[in-house]
């Protein structure tokens, strides 16, 4: 059988995309490898939860509180407004999504990916299968790369994807702390921004029902990932608790410059670099880029034009580009040192800060009908990148 699109990876992302193509009528093969969960806090926000219909029985937990810890243990507490932040075991979460994508017509195919060979009939992505030890064949007519971040499709098919930058997150899954031994709060998720945790990045402790995500990430070569974590939980009086899994993995911080071989190959997700700066957050921005890679694969379909995968990159950048901008800026200005991220900590003390975040998080755009505010926050930006105010100031 020759699929009209074999999807390679069975995240988020690949998942996402599987389902669409099938509801459309194509044939697509949804290639995963089995036993491989990825390292997550699991936020998932509200805009997501609606617009990809999530059932209500995959939220872990309701998230009505954020806290941000600064290196000298000041914290502010930023309520979350007129809704919450769900959060997702992604073990759970995209399994759901794989099945979906299978009852939608997609067949799923177990088995790790190697390479993409071609022939006059088009290309055929080469796997190995996981029952059986042997290499087999998916003869297809486009690929989608949802193969993650360092993606083997996208290193070995899109020019400049072996060299998308990224951090290494590590997290650990623990049982939740039953007693009030601890600071710990089911509804809160902290964020910790200390150079002694994360020397670029940040620390978490993310509420997952009766277990919790502590972890963090960073791009330093040689930084002791474990060891950090293990002096977050020690300071989030979490030590105790018993540890359920240690995972780890790379999380791109910029999209790619190309998305598309100019052939048969489109990227999506991670293995596109579509994660936020400064956040980190990458399941909602992974599912509106499998959205758009199948849009563009279906569009290439019918067209026989190769120029229309192009059109994943350019729908998803037109919509997202200023957000990923604008929290890129705040990556660079922010997290270089503990006196700036003690600055930044103080900046979320700002109401005005705290609205505009948090909507623009629900909603996935920067929100534009407060321009006294905005002008606020320019100036505090200003006066704290500058030192003109103490680092303490809010």
């Amino acid at each position: 059988m020759r699929y009209d699109v074999v999807v390679v990876g069975g995240g988020p992302s690949g998942a996402t995309a599987a389902e669409q193509l099938a509801r459309e009528g194509h044939s697509v093969a949804l290639l995963d490898r089995a036993g491989r969960i990825k390292p997550c806090g699991g936020a998932v926000p509200p805009r997501l939860i609606e617009d990809f219909e999530i059932p209500d029985h995959l939220l872990v937990a309701k998230i009505n509180t954020a806290r941000m810890i600064s290196p000298t243990a000041r914290s502010v507490d930023i309520p979350i407004e007129n809704g919450f932040v769900g959060m997702v075991d992604r073990e759970d979460f995209d399994e759901f999504l794989r099945e979906r994508a299978a009852a939608a017509g997609a067949e799923r195919i177990t088995g790790t990916f190697k390479r993409i060979e071609r022939s006059e009939a088009g290309p055929r992505v080469i796997y190995r299968d996981q029952k059986t030890g042997s290499d087999e064949r998916l003869p297809a007519k486009l690929v989608i790369g949802a193969d993650g971040a360092r993606s083997d499709v996208a290193r070995a098919e899109v020019p400049g994807g072996d060299e998308i930058p990224y951090v290494i997150a590590y997290h650990e899954i623990i049982e939740a702390p039953a007693g009030s031994a601890s600071t710990y709060d089911p509804n809160r998720c902290d964020v910790i921004y200390d150079g002694a945790i994360s020397p670029d990045f940040y620390g978490w402790v993310f509420p997952h029902g009766q277990k919790a995500s502590v972890g963090m990430g960073t791009g330093k070569p040689g930084f002791d990932l474990k060891a950090a974590t293990r002096s977050l939980r020690e300071a989030s009086g979490l030590n105790e608790c018993e540890t359920i899994r240690r995972e780890g993995a790379p999380i791109p911080l910029k999209p790619l410059s190309r998305w598309d071989n100019g052939h048969d190959v489109v990227l999506a997700g991670d293995a596109a670099g579509v994660v936020a700066p400064s956040s980190g957050e990458g399941i909602y921005y992974a599912m509106i880029g499998g959205e758009f890679a199948a849009q563009a694969a279906s569009a290439c379909l019918a067209s026989g034009k190769a120029k229309d995968l192009q059109l994943a990159r350019k729908r998803f950048m037109k919509e997202h580009k200023t957000v990923f901008q604008v929290l890129g800026a705040m990556q660079d200005a922010y997290y270089r040192s503990d006196e700036r991220r003690e600055r930044f900590v103080s900046l979320c003390h700002d109401v005005d800060v705290q609205r505009l975040t948090f909507e623009a998080y629900m909603n996935k755009k920067l929100v534009r009908a407060r321009p006294l505010a905005h002008l606020k926050i320019m100036a505090k930006n200003i006066a704290h990148l500058t030192r003109l105010i103490p680092a303490t100031a809010g």
